[in-house]
């Protein structure tokens, strides 16, 4: 978007507020009059299946997407409709299953770290890194238990080990939200596991979760709200325990679904 308005990103009440948002992606209309408000402090889980729209509203929350100019549209981002990218991702912190470059892939643990202060792939020769950087990166991988990686190679990580220092990246600037899109792709059961231990206590400490997937069990207990989506629409949108039901997860995936619950954690029965 072009140059930011003037004003705190702190002014309003809500992260995100849409209202009436359609996007389109190349020749087609993938989301269809979306409304969605997302208050400060709320954790919130995205949940559809393949192809419903869930990554486009994301992007559209990060402004990689933008809304076809409708006058009742409004998109707002902590507040306000206009923002200079690299100013907004000093607000958001953003994982997502896409492959590294093939740059990244040949960068240590901890400058894949660093590289979230500038959003590039890696760390290139113009961009500065201060002692008071290097630290925060140091600080961050080690809250995350993976101070061991700094001096490792992306590419010669295991995929644990890679979304541990992915999500050193995506938190290295303290950002207000945490954006995940679809977090347990290529982990085994153990690395899910691990992921979102560090997610909860990422959740109880405050900092916003947004969480787009189709695996039920990741929608960690601090989760409270859920939103369904299908064929680039909101379909249903309320508290977790009313809206991971068997009929309306049937509903959204369009076969027979049977929902288990067990300590605040949701999985297929």
């Amino acid at each position: 978007m072009a140059a930011g308005r003037d004003g705190d990103s702190r002014s309003d009440d809500n992260w995100f507020d849409l209202q009436h948002v359609s996007v389109m992606r190349g020749q087609a209309e993938v989301l269809h009059g979306i409304s969605l408000r997302i208050a400060r402090g709320e954790h919130i889980a995205v949940l559809g299946p393949n192809g419903c729209g869930k990554s486009t509203l994301l992007k559209t929350l990060m402004c990689e997407c933008y809304p076809l100019a409708k006058a009742e549209t409004v998109c707002k981002i902590f507040g306000r409709e206009r923002w200079e990218l690299t100013e907004l991702r000093r607000h958001l912190g953003v994982l997502s299953s896409i492959q590294p470059s093939e740059h990244a892939l040949h960068s240590v643990g901890a400058d894949v770290v660093l590289s979230g202060f500038f959003s590039s792939n890696g760390l290139w020769p113009n961009l500065h890194v201060t002692s008071t950087l290097r630290e925060r990166a140091r600080l961050v991988l080690e809250q995350l238990e993976a101070a061991h990686l700094a001096a490792k190679p992306l590419g010669e990580m295991s995929a644990g080990e890679r979304r541990r220092v992915l999500m050193g990246r995506a938190l290295v600037h303290d950002p207000e939200v945490l954006l995940l899109d679809e977090p347990s792709e290529a982990l085994d059961f153990a690395a899910q596991v691990e992921q979102r231990r560090i997610l909860s206590g990422l959740a109880r400490r405050g900092t916003g979760i947004f969480l787009i997937t189709h695996h039920l069990p990741d929608i960690l207990p601090e989760i409270e709200r859920v939103i369904l989506m299908r064929d680039g629409r909101l379909v249903a949108d309320g508290p977790k325990k009313d809206i991971l039901s068997d009929k309306l997860l049937s509903d959204v995936f369009r076969v027979p679904v049977r929902v288990s619950e067990r300590n605040g954690v949701y999985q297929l029965a």
